[in-house]
């Protein structure tokens, strides 16, 4: 059986988002991987998803004891498996900090209605 190590949850306003990519649209390339960014490449309106990923970033941070400059938001990837269940990929600085706290996985649920986005992260070892 896992312990928990850590929790984090996050809730965005999805138009307040918006406005912020609209205003900073480098924010795109510099928050989401590639890979991120291509899941959500068909959908007519990518900001739902990008936010909720980006929810699910800052979900992650908390559950790690960090806030905003913690890691690279890019060190956290948001994916789905073959059922569609969300999945988290850990990169650089966050993976390195999830081994020193002993995360040895996660959980990860992610919601978003048309005004807002969230996720709550869970960390076990």
């Amino acid at each position: 059986m896992s312990n928990i190590v850590g929790m984090g949850a996050d809730l965005l306003d999805i138009d307040r988002f918006r406005a912020v990519l609209i205003r900073r649209p480098g924010l795109v390339k510099r928050c989401f991987t590639e890979s991120e960014r291509f899941s959500l490449e068909e959908r007519r309106d990518t900001v739902p998803g990008l936010a909720v990923r980006f929810a699910a970033k800052e979900a992650v941070m908390k559950a790690l004891g960090v806030g905003l400059g913690g890691f690279a938001l890019r060190d956290v990837e948001v994916q789905r498996d073959s059922s569609g269940e969300p999945l988290l990929l850990l990169h650089g600085r966050a993976a390195r900090l999830a081994e020193t706290r002993g995360v040895s996985e996660w959980r990860i649920s992610l919601s978003h209605t048309s005004s807002n986005a969230m996720a709550v992260a869970l960390a076990l070892g």
